[in-house]
């Protein structure tokens, strides 16, 4: 851990260091739990005494303090995706924050989000489409509307990959990937003499089932932050009614009945 006689200007660094640590873990959609922890690591391997975080589904404010001084900031979280490779670096880069200054810790934050790689938007396309097929594969549809689902769920990930890269409300993106998914299963399906086009019109929005912030939801309820998780278990309602929005409107566009 890292020499806690630090000169006074330094626990504002601290302050601001694990502050962003936690925030970085947010939006990439790590439980309340995660966040703490990862802002109590940073801070205490900086040099902080006593870490004190509060996460809420907008904000995060920490205090850090050492001896008789205090400092609390609090900063915004931005938009809430699913970032599991940052996530994995950001907790690393918590666990070794004792070696770096808090500046240098912001700096290779900072570098940890720009330069952590993605896959390619036309492969997890595919990806998408493949696994949307083979759920829909479980719950029924038949062979001639594997290839149908395919390529639309396919194309409502590459949809929802431009409207997200576009800061489009994430309400909106359900309710138009749901919708477009959801008319190019049917159609397709129906265009290759499938029998079963409700099923997979149903199948292809299956990508925009929240598993990741309702499962969230649960663990953050059940480990003392109800009101972190009901925020999220509200949000994971809002999102179904959108998509169930979408479908709506492409079963009427379509005609296809269950």
């Amino acid at each position: 851990m890292a020499d806690a006689a630090r000169p006074d200007g330094d626990l504002e660094g601290i302050a601001q260091a694990a502050l962003a640590v936690g925030r970085v873990l947010m939006q990439c959609g790590a439980r309340a739990h995660v966040v703490r922890t990862g802002c109590a690591l940073a801070a205490r391997e900086l040099g902080a005494e006593q870490v004190d975080t509060r996460a809420s589904y907008s904000a995060i404010d920490i205090t850090v303090r050492l001896g008789d001084r205090s400092v609390t900031r609090m900063g915004a979280i931005g938009a809430i995706g699913v970032n599991h490779r940052l996530d994995q670096a950001v907790r690393r880069l918590a666990r070794h924050a004792g070696e770096m200054t808090p500046a240098a810790l912001l700096t290779e934050l900072g570098r940890l989000e720009r330069e952590t790689p993605r896959h390619p938007a036309w492969l997890v396309a595919i990806a998408v489409g493949l696994a949307c097929a083979a759920f829909g594969k479980l719950i029924g549809i038949d062979w001639t509307a594997f290839p149908a689902v395919t390529a639309a769920a396919a194309c409502g990930q590459y949809v929802r990959h431009l409207l997200i890269h576009r800061a489009v409300n994430v309400f909106i993106v359900a309710v138009v990937v749901a919708f477009v998914a959801a008319s190019l299963g049917a159609l397709g399906a129906e265009a290759l003499g499938s029998g079963t086009a409700y099923t997979a019109m149903i199948a292809s929005i299956l990508l925009l089932v929240p598993g990741v912030p309702a499962l969230n939801a649960q663990s953050d309820i059940i480990e003392g932050d109800p009101m972190l998780g009901s925020a999220r278990a509200v949000t994971v309602a809002m999102l179904l009614i959108f998509v169930v929005a979408g479908v709506v409107m492409a079963q009427l566009l379509v005609g296809v009945q269950p």
